[in-house]
């Protein structure tokens, strides 16, 4: 079908979910749900992981959204040293499923049973949208549930006829953002269709661990 005519029969999201199996597709995820941030990422896989009431471990040194998601869900923090003032590449959020991997994107970066959540937010990262991030996983219930709970706990039909059964969050990305990521996918793919590979990002970030708000 021309994608012209997907558009026309399916609606402008149609876009969006060609940009997750783009990225599906490099990654070696099953399955890719697009939303507007990597911190929105992180908030969703929080919810869908119910960490409220428990411990969870992350770097002293990351960036601040990462902290205020896990807080916000009703868990504390276990502060990890760090040495040094920089991040690199990706670590787990200890010990649940989620994958804070805002510094690395890459060729088959994805691994099983994990929740990995993609940022392509600012002027650093190697797929630059100006503001946008994604969950990686695979299983299909969670894909599913992430699918809905980005957006206002709607299904993939018009919000007048839909059965609202969960809640949800404002928070899917936008088909001109995922158009734009569409476009730029090419990039990472070499002359013959091979994947290139992108090294890890290295940023410095302040030491959360000495702001007593983080401490609660």
């Amino acid at each position: 079908m021309n994608p012209l005519t997907q558009i026309t029969a399916n609606g402008p999201h149609i876009v969006t979910a060609l940009f997750e199996q783009e990225l599906c597709r490099y990654t070696s995820a099953p399955f890719a749900v697009a939303v507007d941030s990597c911190s929105s990422a992180l908030e969703l896989c929080l919810w869908r992981e119910n960490v409220k009431g428990t411990e969870i471990s992350i770097p002293e040194r990351t960036y601040m959204s990462v902290a205020c998601a896990v807080l916000l869900a009703g868990a504390r923090i276990k502060w990890i040293q760090v040495e040094g003032e920089t991040l690199t590449g990706t670590y787990r959020l200890w010990s649940t499923r989620i994958w804070d991997s805002a510094l690395r994107f890459t060729a088959d970066m994805y691994l099983g049973g994990a929740l990995m959540c993609i940022s392509f937010t600012g002027p650093n990262k190697h797929l630059k949208l100006g503001k946008g991030g994604a969950i990686l996983c695979d299983r299909k219930e969670d894909y599913e549930w992430f699918k809905r709970a980005r957006n206002s706990g709607r299904g993939e039909m018009s919000y007048h006829v839909d059965n609202f059964t969960m809640l949800g969050r404002n928070c899917y990305m936008m088909p001109q953002v995922a158009a734009q990521g569409l476009l730029l996918m090419n990039q990472f793919y070499n002359l013959d269709g091979t994947k290139k590979s992108n090294p890890d990002l290295t940023l410095p970030y302040p030491k959360l661990s000495q702001f007593p708000i983080y401490n609660q």
